[in-house]
């Protein structure tokens, strides 16, 4: 919400995008408040369905889902809390230093260095209530307990706001990866045959960078890229990697099926 007020306050031709994914029956009502107020404030609105079953790796399966209806290229309402959030859920997953460098492509995130609570403002501001997600305080999902616990237990033992240390971190660990991007620039990496000819670490760093790609900017862990590698150099013909996504050997290339 506090996006598509900012964009339509930047001049912008704006088209609101709600996408309903079936997890919680207040979703239809949420979908009637987005088309409101969109119209209100002068903006377009495209609704999407994209049914996501509960289950396992529901947090994943519904990020893919939403990216699968959305347009290439849509801004999202990301905020330097969800940055500093994602920092440590990719730590926390062995993701390394891409992992650190946290949510992909900042520059389709315009509103990065706002927290939220700034966003909380500019509605309340422009006039708006927005809608409030419940599934955003289930503890069953891994973000949320950091959110909700981590980063709190984090500001009590440090006595500092841990989020501008870690969105500033991420921005550090960007620049990094984009150094390290020229090192296997022009690499193919489902190519055994070239693959065969860098080192380990290199090869690593082609692979992850590879399947950071594949899997819609989402770094994959140290263990997966290993596992991989031992596709590539002929130790097995496929491996699970993270977000139940698979790799296969065939014809001397890599594969890449989503899970």
């Amino acid at each position: 919400m506090a996006l598509m007020v900012l964009a339509i306050e930047a001049g912008l031709d704006v088209t609101a995008w709600h996408v309903n994914q079936g997890l919680r029956p207040e979703a239809a009502v949420e979908a009637e408040l987005v088309t409101e107020t969109a119209t209100i404030l002068g903006a377009a609105v495209r609704r999407m369905d994209a049914p996501v079953p509960h289950g396992p790796n529901l947090e994943a399966r519904a990020r893919d889902a939403r990216i699968a209806v959305l347009p290439t290229g849509t801004l999202t309402g990301h905020t330097a809390d969800d940055q500093a959030e994602t920092v440590i859920m990719n730590l926390l997953r062995g993701s390394g230093i891409q992992g650190a460098a946290g949510i992909g492509e900042p520059g389709r995130r315009p509103i990065l260095a706002l927290r939220r609570v700034e966003t909380v403002a500019v509605c309340a501001l422009a006039g708006i209530q927005p809608a409030h997600d419940t599934m955003n305080d289930d503890p069953r999902f891994f973000r949320n307990r950091v959110r909700h616990e981590l980063l709190p237990l984090m500001a009590e033992l440090s006595g500092r706001d841990p989020v501008p240390i870690l969105a500033r971190h991420a921005d550090r660990a960007r620049e990094a990866v984009g150094l390290l991007a020229t090192l296997v620039e022009g690499i193919d990496a489902t190519d055994i045959s070239v693959l065969d000819m860098l080192s380990d670490d290199l090869a690593k760093l082609a692979l992850r960078t590879w399947l950071t790609t594949e899997s819609g900017g989402r770094p994959p862990d140290s263990a997966s890229i290993d596992r991989v590698l031992g596709v590539a150099r002929g130790e097995c013909r496929a491996a699970e990697i993270v977000g139940g996504h698979r790799v296969e050997r065939s014809a001397g290339r890599l594969t890449h099926l989503p899970g």
